[in-house]
């Protein structure tokens, strides 16, 4: 079985337009677990524009796995050593970005992540790196000690040709590495199922396409219809 996980950034997002309480990204949390997310994803941004601080202790004590996807920066990686998360996905973060533009840099910035990294496992936290489906990407991730990566499909899901070959071999390669595979960005009901047959894969992180989808259905029967299209023949 694929685990899914289901990012509630932009419930806070909407909350946060009018400044009030609701809708509350813990309720929406419960919710997708209830029916059938195995974790939360929820990206604590250095402009804190959808999710906040008080969100994040709050959804940590829920009881599915919390994934702190964060940038690679020492004030994150401070918070997340405070709250122990089950994962951390490390991710690039610009302020101006409407949302994650491509994978991490872990080849260029080696340096850099690898104090970070050490830190981060060494909290007991499971580090994730977010990184496009690019062999020399993958094999840094493997010598800095990231046991997961999780493949950027954005790409793919805008329909970049040769997309899915790409990231099939990307998949080879991490099986090669001995990683734990994931994948997600872009992500939709319709162009799920070919990312779902990648050989390896454990886990998808969804979540735009999710949030948009229970304004017309309800959050908890698109995660079930996601959860279904990712396991089923």
């Amino acid at each position: 079985m694929i685990r899914l996980g289901v990012n509630i950034d932009h419930v806070a997002t909407l909350r946060n337009a009018r400044g009030d309480a609701y809708p509350d990204p813990v309720d929406a949390a419960k919710l997708a677990i209830q029916w059938g997310a195995d974790g939360i994803t929820a990206h604590l941004r250095e402009d804190r524009r959808h999710i906040r601080d008080a969100d994040m202790p709050r959804l940590k004590a829920l009881a599915a796995p919390l994934n702190f996807e964060m940038a690679a920066t020492a004030e994150m990686v401070r918070i997340a050593c405070l709250l122990r998360p089950h994962a951390c996905c490390l991710v690039p973060e610009k302020r101006a970005e409407v949302t994650t533009e491509g994978g991490l840099d872990v080849a260029g910035h080696k340096a850099i992540l690898a104090p970070k990294i050490a830190r981060l496992r060494d909290a007991g936290i499971r580090v994730s790196l977010f990184i496009d489906p690019d062999t020399r990407q993958i094999e840094t991730a493997a010598e800095l000690g990231a046991p997961v990566v999780e493949l950027h499909t954005g790409a793919y899901a805008h329909g970049k040709g040769g997309e899915l070959e790409r990231l099939h071999q990307a998949a080879g390669t991490v099986a090669d590495c001995g990683l734990e595979l994931h994948a997600g960005h872009g992500l939709t009901y319709d162009n799920v199922p070919p990312i779902a047959k990648l050989p390896g894969l454990a886990e998808l992180n969804i979540g735009h396409f999710l949030i948009s989808e229970a304004v017309f259905s309800g959050l908890g029967p698109a995660v079930r219809k996601m959860k279904y299209l990712i396991n089923c023949p």
